[in-house]
């Protein structure tokens, strides 16, 4: 275990110092199937991308875009921005050439690494593009407006130059994060070395990771969750990362999960509660034995007990830490796990908080709940409800965010108004909790967002997310979405449409022999109807909705969280009038 006496300072620069001191010439950072780079190479090679920047015109403070997917030289291009005073802005993959613009323009970029693929999207920007453009596979120049016979030229050209000088400096911006959230809003998170580096080395108090230690990378680099954890936390203790260098489908993790044979995997509960509702789930349902079985609570955990094994050599056999974070998990999913010794863990935190404020590692999960705060940070219930201890969720820390870039407004309103000799108030997380004991321990439980809190017709709360974990359970649903419009409780829901239509041809055949078209329609209505009443009949008399209706595919976050704020019935409303 790495600590700041091994660093020296909260920064980069003293983290891939330490690294390449203690494990030079162990395996770094590998897309599957090629030769690892070692650390050794990765601080030499982050040096070469600093002189070559450096001999483009770009200095301390210049702001370097990334903008790709997975893979080493995302990192060693990181490294070689940040640990000589720049400032990286990591681009989502998914960012549209539209969003991409927006950011330059706001943050002001002066260069960008960008990986082939996304470039194409993005190469007809015109004079909105940053001067500088970089390939970010093998650092040749693609385009400088200063100098256009630099184009002819790659990172070799610069590799004889002198060194520079690495900068140590905690407080200095380490990147500038433009979240894709759930509300609509692009922000500009500023995040400092200390805030980040601090993060890192604090996870350690989840899990402790080793130089024999191999994880596999699928989100998101330019997501903090993944960056901390998977990338900078791997990096800090001598691990080996492997990228996928391929979008996550059940098809490509599959075959990598046996070629890597990881120990360590970041997830976010989407894909694991899609393999437990499309993988598992129907082995307990496959005959009449094992379904009656499955319903005797003895032979339910033992059955578990053989899923949860089953399911770890799905992942390799190795696997001793899968961490889920990023939204809230299905507590049915969540139950299979602990009682199948699953080796899940749960993280909570945001963009803003590094991220992580709350954790539980595989040994001490709850289900229901995140866990403990993370040592250093302080959380607290804000304005708490006296009858369900329900309230917002604030934090102080070093892991909380500088500020957004250039709104000062915007980050005055996200700190509480109170202030010490330490600094701002807490940060307002947004996010609705309470603490419970376990163990003799306080653990978070999550309640939803507080913009996602519906006020009920009695003056009752309700929390949409809870709704949504129940639609989830049912067969035909694949996601689920509970909104508001004038009359009450809406459940948006996108179906698993060869069931639904499979479904509704079974029951054709029993009722509707001839006049096929119009039975598909009749069927159809009463499966939606009978989704109504499979939710109202679990939920509380204040849960219940009033209507149900489907959507094709719903537009989400890096994350695989849905865009709220596309689905907002009272709004598109207002917007007709």
């Amino acid at each position: 275990m790495e600590t700041i006496k091994d660093l020296g300072t909260y920064t980069f620069a003293g983290l891939l110092d330490n690294s390449v001191r203690k494990f030079g010439e162990r395996p770094a950072l590998t897309l599957i199937g090629k030769t690892p780079y070692t650390y050794a190479q990765i601080g030499e090679k982050s040096q070469n991308v600093a002189k070559m920047l450096s001999a483009l015109g770009l200095k301390k403070g210049s702001k370097v875009a990334i903008y790709g997917t997975g893979r080493p030289e995302w990192g060693i291009a990181y490294f070689g921005i940040v640990n000589y005073g720049m400032i990286a802005v990591p681009l989502l993959p998914d960012f549209s050439s539209e969003e991409v613009s927006s950011v330059f323009e706001h943050c002001g970029v002066d260069a960008v690494f960008a990986e082939t693929k996304l470039y194409n999207k993005i190469e007809n920007l015109g004079d909105k593009l940053p001067p500088i453009v970089i390939k970010l596979e093998d650092y040749s120049i693609i385009k400088d407006t200063n100098n256009p016979d630099n184009c002819l030229k790659n990172i070799t050209s610069y590799e004889s130059n002198p060194p520079l000088e690495k900068v140590y400096e905690e407080e200095n911006l380490a990147s500038i994060i433009y979240t894709s959230g759930t509300t609509g809003r692009s922000k500009g998170v500023e995040l400092t070395h200390k805030n980040l580096v601090w993060t890192c080395i604090q996870c350690q108090n989840t899990h402790r990771v080793h130089k024999l230690d191999r994880t596999l990378s699928f989100l998101p680099l330019s997501h903090v969750y993944e960056f901390t954890i998977s990338f900078s936390m791997q990096l800090l203790n001598g691990a080996c990362v492997y990228y996928l260098g391929k979008p996550p489908t059940v098809s490509a993790l599959m075959p990598a999960f046996k070629i890597v044979k990881p120990t360590v995997v970041l997830s976010v509960p989407l894909i694991m509660e899609k393999i437990y509702k499309n993988k598992v789930l129907p082995t307990f349902e496959k005959n009449g034995l094992t379904k009656f079985l499955y319903k005797v609570p003895a032979t339910r955990k033992l059955i578990f007990k053989i899923a949860g094994k089953k399911l770890k050599k799905t992942f390799g056999g190795h696997l001793i830490f899968f961490g889920i974070g990023g939204a809230m998990l299905n507590p049915e999913v969540e139950k299979f796990m602990k009682i199948a010794h699953f080796p899940y863990a749960i993280g909570y935190g945001l963009t803003e908080t590094s991220p992580l404020l709350a954790s539980s590692g595989p040994k001490i999960t709850v289900p229901g709940t995140i866990g403990l705060v993370m040592p250093g940070v302080e959380l607290k219930i804000n304005n708490p409800d006296p009858k369900t201890g329900v309230g917002e969720i604030v934090a102080k820390g070093e892991n909380v965010m500088r500020g957004y870039h250039k709104d000062p407004e915007l980050t005055a309103s996200v700190f509480t108004t109170e202030q010490d000799s330490a600094g701002p108030g807490y940060f307002k997380t947004g996010d609705l909790g309470l603490f419970e004991t376990h163990h003799r321990k306080p653990y978070l439980v999550l309640k939803g967002r507080n913009k996602n809190m519906i006020l009920g017709a009695n003056g009752e709360n309700i929390y949409p997310e809870d709704i949504e974990f129940v639609l989830n359970q049912h067969p035909l649903i694949t996601e689920s979405l509970v909104v508001e419009d004038d009359e009450g409780l809406v459940a948006l829901v996108q179906l698993d449409e060869d069931k639904f239509e499979n479904e509704a041809e079974k029951r054709i055949k029993k009722s509707f022999p001839s006049a096929v078209l119009d039975a598909v329609a009749y069927e159809k209505e009463a499966l939606i109807s009978e989704i109504q009443f499979y939710v109202n009949k679990r939920v509380n008399k204040s849960s219940k909705v009033g209507k149900v209706k489907t959507v094709i595919q719903f537009e989400k976050t890096a994350t695989q969280k849905i865009k709220r704020y596309l689905y907002d019935l009272r709004t598109k409303k207002d917007e007709k009038k």
